[in-house]
């Protein structure tokens, strides 16, 4: 019985140490706005439009379909083909400062409203990350004013 237990035990210390490794998987929605349904098929629900760029973290893929999660925490179905790896992020508070380099006392490059798309330049370090405006303005952002990472 005690064996057991402590197999019992193991074996749910091994998950709870695996879970917590897997990388989160964000994509994009590519060139063209795109349904999300409430199921992976396109006979299921259309719940909403999400626009060119939008940014979806990948919960789950099944053939040709994908669970996505969207910056507000809601879950639905896009078909795969419609995603691309590019990495956008949503500003997600009211004027973020986008700053010449990775620092609170750097010159203001400019400032984005809150839902404004910004592409991912470079991996986020050190709590910011490099983006660049669609018009070509580049800078650094703190991490936790944007969702997408």
């Amino acid at each position: 019985m005690r064996t057991l237990i402590s197999a019992c035990i193991l074996s749910v210390t091994a998950l709870v140490v695996v879970v917590p490794a897997q990388a989160l998987e964000f994509r994009a929605v590519g060139a063209n706005p795109v349904i999300m349904y409430d199921a992976p098929s396109l006979k299921g629900g259309k719940l909403y439009i999400a626009p060119r760029g939008m940014p979806v973290e990948v919960v789950f893929t099944s053939g040709a379909w994908s669970k996505v999660r969207d910056m507000t925490g809601d879950l639905s179905w896009v078909e795969s083909k419609d995603l691309i790896t590019r990495r956008t992020l949503i500003v997600r508070v009211a004027g973020a400062r986008i700053r010449a380099s990775a620092d609170d006392s750097a010159a203001l490059v400019f400032s984005a409203d809150k839902f404004v798309l910004l592409d991912m330049a470079e991996p986020a370090a050190g709590g910011w990350v490099k983006v660049r405006h669609r018009d070509g303005q580049l800078g650094y952002v703190k991490a936790n004013e944007v969702w997408g990472l």
